[in-house]
């Protein structure tokens, strides 16, 4: 019994940071909290635990930074990755999530060298952002969080602070709605995995208000270098836990 309460509270508090780090950063809560989750309840229940945790974070995230969201970029987004989404969602049964999460290492190892070497070739267009939306929507069903995939793509198009953070967010909480409804539908989400989610949802709520507060003091120059920070973090991460 004892050791249920402390595992509770561990996983509460990994909630609140990575969430907190979520609002600072745009990203990185989820590849964190994914081996956590993973140790806990196993592959495939912490996809679906990890995307309820996932919807409070982001749209909390959303909520407070809800009057600099680009909705005309959230709309483009959804276009490829409500159906990419769908589509990863149900492959997640048999999809070798391993090599997956090791190949979205990768990239986003890439993506860093990619800004730094030709900055402006992250930039792509409307139909080249659906795109975007597309592969982020199918990966996140896949390996439950894809953020630091698209952060480069986001950054291109000028935005930064609120209008990077809530833009991003609400764009993921398109892709983890749609997760929800196919995972309720194909069994993968259980009341059980739904009943945890919604129990680490405040404190993944209060972690998003939190980092708010440290976001709106951050310089813009000093808000890029971390978001890059967190890409080889998180790259180098996926890698490690990939294996």
């Amino acid at each position: 019994m004892a050791h249920d309460v402390w595992l509770g509270v561990a996983l509460l508090v990994a909630s609140f940071g990575t969430a907190l780090l979520s609002a600072v950063a745009g990203f990185g809560g989820g590849v964190l909290l994914l081996p956590v989750f993973v140790a806990v309840f196993g592959a495939r229940d912490a996809v679906a635990v990890l995307t309820v945790a996932q919807l409070a974070s982001n749209g909390s995230r959303v909520w407070f930074n809800r009057h600099e969201v680009d909705r005309r970029l959230v709309a483009i987004f959804a276009i490829g990755a409500v159906p990419a989404a769908v589509a990863g969602a149900l492959l997640l049964t048999s999809a070798p999530l391993p090599a997956l999460t090791r190949v979205v290492g990768v990239f986003l190892l890439a993506m860093v060298i990619w800004r730094r070497v030709r900055p402006q070739t992250a930039r792509v267009g409307d139909r080249g952002f659906a795109a975007i939306g597309a592969a982020s929507g199918f990966g996140s069903a896949l390996v439950g969080s894809v953020g630091p995939m698209v952060a480069p793509f986001f950054l291109a198009r000028g935005l930064v602070r609120g209008a990077y953070i809530g833009t991003e967010a609400a764009s993921a909480v398109v892709m983890h709605f749609t997760k929800l409804i196919v995972f309720g539908a194909a069994a993968v989400l259980t009341w059980r995995t739904g009943l945890i989610g919604l129990a680490l949802a405040p404190a993944a709520a209060g972690g998003a208000w939190a980092g708010k507060k440290v976001v709106d003091r951050l310089p813009v120059s000093v808000f890029v270098i971390l978001v890059e920070a967190g890409l080889v973090i998180s790259g180098i991460l996926l890698l490690i836990t990939g294996g």
